[in-house]
């Protein structure tokens, strides 16, 4: 008697756990709109911290660094990142010095004062035929949005990379 209840309540534990989500042909779609939302979102979250002013190592709305905007704005998403621009430059998809593949979300990556590695990122907010926007904390003004049309932008851009699909 005790052999056949311990069965009937392995067969019950097991049947309950039975997944019941159905692969329907717009799932892909689905998880697109999604990468999209939480994309605009992370966007949006940085962008409320336009103003604030430059702090090294600093994460919060007291002040930022470049990595740090990055790494609090994707984090409110639960989307984890290294703390360093560097470190962030090794993560996701690599797409390269090529600025048409540039998709809002993607992260840019720059190298600046001569240096030999990457120490500055962005996070594109916007692409057009002819431009690519991107949130930032500079050194002098603080978070902003800049544009890959500025001549400082252009000579130090290293690579950008799809960190959300």
């Amino acid at each position: 008697m005790k052999k056949s209840f311990y069965i009937l309540s392995l067969i019950a534990l097991f049947a309950s756990c039975k997944s019941s989500s159905v692969i329907t042909g717009s799932s892909a779609e689905n998880k697109k709109e999604s990468a999209n939302q939480i994309i605009d979102e992370i966007i949006s979250a940085a962008s409320e911290n336009i103003g604030v002013r430059y702090k090294t190592a600093g994460t919060t709305k007291s002040g930022y660094d470049c990595s740090g905007l990055v790494y609090s704005s994707f984090g409110q998403y639960d989307v984890k990142l290294p703390r360093s621009s560097y470190e962030q430059s090794k993560i996701g998809i690599e797409l390269g010095q090529n600025l048409k593949k540039a998709k809002k979300g993607d992260l840019i990556f720059f190298k600046t004062n001569r240096r030999s590695q990457i120490n500055h990122v962005g996070i594109i907010t916007e692409v057009d035929d002819d431009d690519i926007k991107f949130i930032h904390a500079s050194t002098s003004k603080g978070v902003i949005i800049s544009s890959m049309r500025e001549p400082y932008y252009q000579n130090t851009f290293v690579q950008l990379n799809r960190v959300l699909k």
